[in-house]
């Protein structure tokens, strides 16, 4: 019951992050595709294509394989919010509420752990109320990211769990699952995060190393991947059918985009424009000043007395050379390190790191309520760090306007077609030479021949109809090529061609009546993907009946 009425405070702590988002309309972000995101993700389902990989209207209406690459969790969350009637907009804004909560209370969960309640209670706020979060959701409006960070916490929670021997078959479940919800929720943190969890895992194993522990944590591990197998296995075989070179010139070379120390450490503006080469950013990247004072602080406090807990010490120690390490790799002194991890590029924006700063402060909060002995000193403590993460932090967890706003103030016009171009070079299929500098048409094209084209249909992921045909006739369908359509011409699978600027399906027609049906089937890679994920399932189910089945 404790525990639960700390997590309540959390929630009630939390409100000043996103209260002002509960309320009609919308409002601007960097990354503004998130509500059309969720309307495709509406489309898929309702067509009946799951997992949702090809959407319809983007890449200017001639669609594109979205969901092979882009991160689905989080849109699936928002989708089920708008299946229970919620528009699309007000569930892109639960979703960011959602984060906030989650990933508060996950802190909780790990910060309790470590340091008892009133430190977990601290660590949650202190995660909560980080300036990087409010220009995650207020300036960039980066769902995958922040949604991710709610996973964080709960991995090295479970990995702890499972390494110090306590409900062993439950905590499997649990890093399993995190897991999962981090590899289906952002690409780029699980690449920074990674080396993070390992070595919490190797700490811990030093601390508390039990016979068989790393077996476990090796089949939890293997279940979160194998449950994401759906998205991770076409995603990773299936990137050099896309343009990706885009990700990581021009604007998005990471050169471009490291910090100073001023910004990180003492810079107090907040704004919301963009990351530009230099110090001059209209965008804030501070790490806050309480935040690395409090590391600074628990460092010091660490070792100040020689009887300290050796356990605690070494947890400080480590998450400390985290944060440091975060820090540097978000600043150009780094660059050797970027230079020779050349993979590092597709981070895009070193400053990304400052989620892995983030995480590494927030844990460390928490510590100095754990050493203080006198309760009401605790408490003490800890209502004045929520107050001053409240008072000074607050008002960054705000938008820069309002807009009055509606769904179908979002998709329809020229908002439409702002929605159905932006980023339209982002996963385009490699088969179109260049984005298409027009919309899609609405029916097939006849380029050669006479035809009449009658009862033409469109799917999220096919297109059919009928064509009367009079001259011979070469027909072009508004849709890109993509490995995994077919064609069948009158029930009958036939080759077609797609050898065009744009990569458009192609192909010929004798004269006469007849029906086509193109559509994108499961290539190899996804039907693999999709079978381990099924098999996966069933074991985490076979999991849940063992716990019961022990219970009883």
């Amino acid at each position: 019951m404790k525990h639960k009425k700390y997590l309540f405070l959390v929630l009630l702590l939390s409100a000043f992050s996103f209260y002002r988002l509960i309320r009609p309309g919308y409002f601007p972000m960097h990354d503004d595709m998130q509500a059309t995101r969720v309307m495709q993700m509406d489309k898929c389902l309702r067509d009946g294509q799951f997992p949702c990989r090809w959407v319809p209207d983007l890449g200017f209406g001639y669609g594109y394989p979205l969901y092979i690459f882009y991160s689905p969790l989080a849109y699936y969350v928002m989708e089920v919010f708008h299946l229970i009637g919620f528009s699309f907009i007000a569930s892109v804004k639960i979703v960011f509420i959602l984060s906030f909560i989650f990933a508060g209370a996950s802190m909780f969960v790990l910060g309790q752990a470590l340091w008892g309640n009133l430190g977990g209670l601290v660590s949650a706020m202190f995660y909560v109320y980080a300036p990087y979060r409010a220009s995650d959701v207020y300036s960039r409006g980066a769902v995958g990211e922040f949604w991710a960070l709610i996973f964080l916490p709960l991995i090295l929670w479970s990995i702890l769990n499972l390494i110090k021997n306590e409900k062993q078959k439950k905590s499997i479940i649990y890093l399993s699952l995190s897991v999962t919800g981090l590899l289906l929720s952002h690409n780029l943190t699980i690449i920074a995060f990674t080396p993070i969890a390992a070595l919490w895992t190797l700490v811990f194993l030093f601390l508390y190393y039990k016979k068989g522990i790393i077996k476990k944590i090796i089949l939890a591990v293997a279940l979160g991947v194998g449950l994401s197998a759906f998205y991770l296995i076409p995603m990773i075989a299936e990137k050099s059918y896309v343009h990706i070179d885009s990700m990581t010139s021009g604007y998005f070379n990471y050169l471009a985009h490291f910090v100073s120390l001023k910004q990180l450490f003492l810079n107090g503006h907040w704004g919301y424009g963009s990351s530009e080469l230099g110090s001059y950013d209209d965008l804030s990247f501070q790490i806050g000043v309480i935040h690395w004072l409090i590391v600074l602080i628990s460092l010091v406090l660490a070792f100040i007395k020689k009887k300290r807990n050796k356990i605690d010490r070494i947890i400080v120690v480590f998450l400390s050379i985290v944060f440091i390490t975060a820090i540097a790799l978000c600043h150009s002194k780094s660059t050797f390190i970027w230079q020779t991890i050349t993979p590092m590029k597709y981070f895009q924006f070193p400053w990304r790191f400052l989620t892995m700063a983030i995480l590494s402060s927030s844990i460390i909060a928490g510590f100095p309520l754990k050493i203080i002995k006198n309760k009401r000193r605790a408490r003490q403590l800890t209502a004045l760090l929520i107050f001053l993460l409240i008072f000074f932090y607050s008002r960054f967890f705000s938008p820069s306007q309002w807009l009055n706003i509606k769904d179908q103030d979002k998709f329809s016009g020229e908002n439409w077609k702002n929605q159905q171009t932006m980023s339209i070079f982002d996963y385009l299929p490699i088969f179109a030479s260049a984005p298409p500098a027009s919309p899609a048409p609405q029916e097939p094209q006849i380029i050669h021949g006479q035809a009449n084209i009658i009862n033409f249909q469109k799917g999220t992921n096919w297109q059919k109809g009928e064509v009367d045909v009079s001259q011979p006739a070469t027909i072009q369908l508004p849709l890109f090529f993509y490995p995994g359509f077919k064609l069948w011409l009158n029930q009958k699978e036939t080759d077609f061609s797609y050898q065009n600027q744009l990569g458009l399906i192609t192909f010929n027609l004798p004269s006469g009546r007849h029906q086509f049906l193109v559509k994108l089937t499961s290539t190899l890679d996804r039907k693999i993907g999709d079978t381990i994920s099924l098999i996966s399932i069933l074991v985490l189910i076979y999991l849940f009946y063992a716990i019961k089945k022990e219970k009883k």
